[in-house]
């Protein structure tokens, strides 16, 4: 299903909503990110950036709320490796 998306977020809008995510020791709601947030979005741009998140790998949706499941070191780990030239399998 193709949505029409009208805006588009711009990236500290992004990086606010990774950084309140990422900090939270529980999941979160949705109502719940929009009021740690330091200013407020709107609840399609919010979705649009859920969305993102979401298909990137960096967080999950369960019944509970939001939470962040990416992890840096693997990712750093990965690199390390590739630069060296051993081969991943």
């Amino acid at each position: 299903m193709n949505l029409k998306v009208l805006h588009y977020p711009r990236l500290d809008t992004i990086l606010n909503v990774e950084k309140t995510i990422r900090e939270a020791k529980d999941p979160l709601s949705k109502n719940e990110i929009d009021r740690r947030l330091p200013k407020k979005i709107m609840r399609p741009t919010l979705n649009l950036i859920l969305n993102y998140l979401m298909d990137s790998g960096k967080i999950v949706i369960i019944k509970e709320g939001i939470i962040w499941i990416y992890k840096e070191d693997i990712n750093k780990t990965l690199q390390k490796k590739l630069e060296k030239g051993i081969t991943v399998m």
